[in-house]
């Protein structure tokens, strides 16, 4: 009983002498990772709650990394202050920002001798212990994909109680409700820096969730599976198809926004080493993970795009001395992508990369990696130090990018568009390339949230983009920088009819599966029969349908089992895919 005394004693000397630290006007500047103060006292630090925090009651729909913003969530620190007003200074032309400090006058000031217009400018008067936000904040969800918007906040993965409770006090000042798991089976551990969202169930984080909910982890958490796992994350975010990657091994924090970026439903900027380098190999793993067993939302594959991890100016990567640099730690705040920065001969090559990509955006470029503000060195990037709250009533608009058609065809252009209010008109905004006025096309809702037209294309290539309105009278464009950013509609290009037809059926979603399986047509014009086959020839389902756009979702019985083929044939000619029923 005497040693448990003591033990307790000493450990509120190291609580009472690490918080005042962190507490102090000028707090101690904490890496993105552990201190070696706070690996000693984790063990004993209480990261749950007792007071249950049930999920929401309906379905929801977690945010994804594009979608429209209307606050930038920081937390003030003095160290990195000149990375902060530049980060606040391209953040008050999108968006509102919501600054963590209780030294309001004097950061202010600072905004304000640096140019900042402080009138979207917030200020929370709360207590903070570290810089890294993006692993604390909340996340946005909706009900029901546009309506009711929360906060979901997950246990946080560092003895930092004053970051841990900091989405309560936003959600107070905003008047946002918070949902929390941090009690009962519900007490999940996970952090904002390994978890992106495509908006529509696909979620991704390296396997560091699994390690820090497994028996023996440090946080006191009850012990769950994966399965258990993912239940929390849909019950509470709408996640319903989590991809975990393996961890790297040169990234110590097992973050994947180190290396990897959401920039659409479809498109992933991935880190790039040297062949054999670093973390290369085990992250060209990892994406064939994902490319061979999971799909798009689109039932496609993923479009990747490599992008290259500097070394430091000696020629170091992570694997012998280097700081874990990277161009995929990216914002994205409505219009404009905060991109960090190391030196103009390694830059300039990613930041017009980056344009190309997202074209119309406007890309800044944030120096991480300097003498009197070394981010990097603390394992962190612009990402790791921002989070974004979504708009209230966002109005969602997804559109698979049509990249190819053949000349002189009819092209049927499709959406999802939904808002709260509905949906009064949408448009395509189109014009041939070289031309400076853009035509529009009404679109057509034909059922639910589904909206259509069709373009006439003729020989040269097509820009357009999407246009909506709400009948609440908000509008919005996908690309949201249209018109100075669209999609490019390659004309032109001769396919083969089995060509064309492959390009325009999706590849099968779920595969495996247990009941249904679906297609995206894409354009494919004329009835088309489809039918279901086993690997004996045996026909197991035959129908007919009239048009070639849309999604298709067959029923699968339970006794059709293993390898089956699912066959189209229409004026295109026949194709097959292949799919598993478990």
């Amino acid at each position: 009983m005497k040693s448990q005394t003591i033990k307790a004693i000493a450990l509120g000397l190291i609580l009472s002498l690490f918080c005042s630290s962190m507490f102090s006007q000028e707090r101690e500047i904490l890496p993105k990772g552990l201190s070696e103060t706070e690996k000693n006292i984790i063990s004993n630090f209480t990261f749950r709650n007792s007071r249950i925090t049930p999920p929401p009651s309906g379905a929801v729909r977690a945010m994804a990394e594009w979608e429209e913003v209307e606050y930038l969530v920081v937390s003030w620190d003095n160290g990195f202050s000149g990375i902060l007003r530049q980060i606040v200074a391209a953040a008050v032309n999108e968006c509102k920002v919501l600054i963590t400090t209780q030294n309001e006058n004097s950061v202010a000031n600072y905004l304000t001798s640096g140019g900042v217009d402080l009138t979207n400018v917030s200020f929370l008067n709360a207590p903070a212990n570290s810089i890294w936000i993006r692993d604390y904040a909340g996340n946005t969800i909706y009900s029901n994909d546009v309506g009711e918007r929360a906060l979901v906040d997950w246990i946080y993965n560092r003895p930092r109680p004053d970051d841990d409770v900091m989405p309560t006090a936003q959600a107070n000042m905003l008047n946002i409700p918070l949902y929390v798991t941090d009690s009962g089976t519900n007490d999940l551990v996970n952090t904002g820096g390994n978890y992106m969202s495509d908006g529509l169930g696909n979620a991704f984080s390296s396997s560091l969730v699994l390690n820090e909910n497994e028996a023996g982890n440090p946080y006191g958490v009850t012990v769950k599976t994966e399965a258990q796992i993912d239940e929390i994350m849909e019950n509470y975010m709408g996640i319903d198809n989590y991809i975990k990657m393996d961890a790297l091994p040169y990234d110590v924090i097992h973050h994947i926004d180190m290396h990897m970026k959401l920039l659409d439903e479809e498109t992933i900027l991935v880190s790039k080493y040297p062949d054999g380098v670093a973390d290369g190999p085990q992250i060209e793993a990892n994406i064939q993970y994902v490319l061979d067993n999971h799909q798009s939302a689109f039932g496609t594959p993923y479009d990747i795009k490599w992008i290259d991890a500097p070394p430091s100016t000696s020629g170091n990567h992570p694997d012998n001395g280097g700081s874990y640099r990277t161009y995929s730690n990216s914002l994205i705040i409505n219009k404009t992508i905060l991109v960090p920065t190391y030196r103009p001969e390694v830059d300039a090559p990613a930041l017009a990369y980056y344009q190309e990509l997202m074209p119309g955006y406007n890309i800044v470029g944030i120096d991480v990696d300097n003498n009197g503000e070394n981010l990097i060195s603390l394992l962190g990037a612009i990402h790791c130090i921002t989070h974004t709250i979504g708009v209230e009533e966002p109005l969602l608009i997804v559109h698979q990018p049509i990249d190819e058609a053949n000349a002189n065809s009819s092209v049927v252009v499709e959406a999802m568009i939904k808002h709260i209010s509905g949906v009064e008109e949408a448009k395509v905004l189109w014009r041939e390339e070289g031309s400076t006025m853009f035509n529009e096309a009404s679109m057509s809702n034909t059922g639910g949230d589904s909206w259509t037209a069709n373009l006439n294309t003729a020989s040269n290539d097509v820009e357009y983009y999407i246009w909506a309105e709400a009948n609440s009278g908000k509008s919005l464009t996908r690309p949201m920088v249209a018109p100075e950013g669209y999609w490019t509609m390659d004309v032109g290009t001769v396919l083969s009819v089995n060509e064309w037809s492959n390009n325009h059926i999706s590849a099968p979603y779920p595969n495996p599966t247990r009941g249904e399986v679906s297609f995206d047509l894409d354009n494919i014009p004329g009835p088309i029969s489809i039918s279901i086959a086993n690997v004996l020839g045996q026909r197991l389902l035959q129908k007919n349908i009239e048009n070639g756009y849309g999604t298709i979702t067959l029923d699968l019985k339970s006794s059709w089992t293993g390898t089956l083929f699912v066959t189209f044939t229409g004026q295109f000619g026949t194709v097959s895919k292949k799919i598993v029923k478990l």
